[in-house]
């Protein structure tokens, strides 16, 4: 069974910091970045399977990392974090395929329920994928009679 990676994206280096360390105590493992562009670097060397990322943020905001992520790694999982301004760009996250939203100041229990959530998904679409995958490889029972 594979173990989840999760990834903090957050301009709040406190957050990111007390977040990443409560996370870690619990045994997950966890990358921070601290702008999209740097989540976006991580996640082309690192295998990440949850992304928990802030709405607002200097320079390339949540929703425009969103889409990037979701473009280049379609499969990676994408929680949104909002503060209650933030409410309507939460929403069109979830419309340009995040699953969830959390708003801030966030517990870490339901963080780490939601990223749960969120992995197990993920797992569904990979095991999908896997059985897509073998059923194309193999013969059909009529295609081995017919080459043999």
């Amino acid at each position: 069974m594979e173990k989840m990676k999760m990834m903090l994206v957050d301009d709040e280096e406190r957050f990111l910091s007390t977040t990443q360390k409560l996370l870690v105590k619990k045994g997950y493992d966890v990358v921070t970045a601290v702008s999209g562009a740097e989540a976006l670097e991580k996640l082309r060397v690192q295998n990440v399977h949850v992304v928990i990322l802030d709405v607002k943020m200097p320079g390339m905001d949540g929703n425009a990392v969103l889409r990037e992520i979701k473009r280049q790694f379609p499969l990676t999982e994408v929680i949104m974090l909002t503060g209650h301004a933030t409410m309507e760009s939460a929403i069109d996250g979830l419309k340009s395929g995040a699953i969830d939203y959390l708003m801030k100041p966030a517990d870490i229990d339901e963080i780490i329920q939601k990223a749960a959530e969120a992995f197990e998904k993920r797992q569904g679409l990979e095991e999908k994928i896997r059985v897509a995958r073998m059923r194309k490889l193999m013969k059909s029972p009529s295609e081995i009679i017919r080459d043999s």
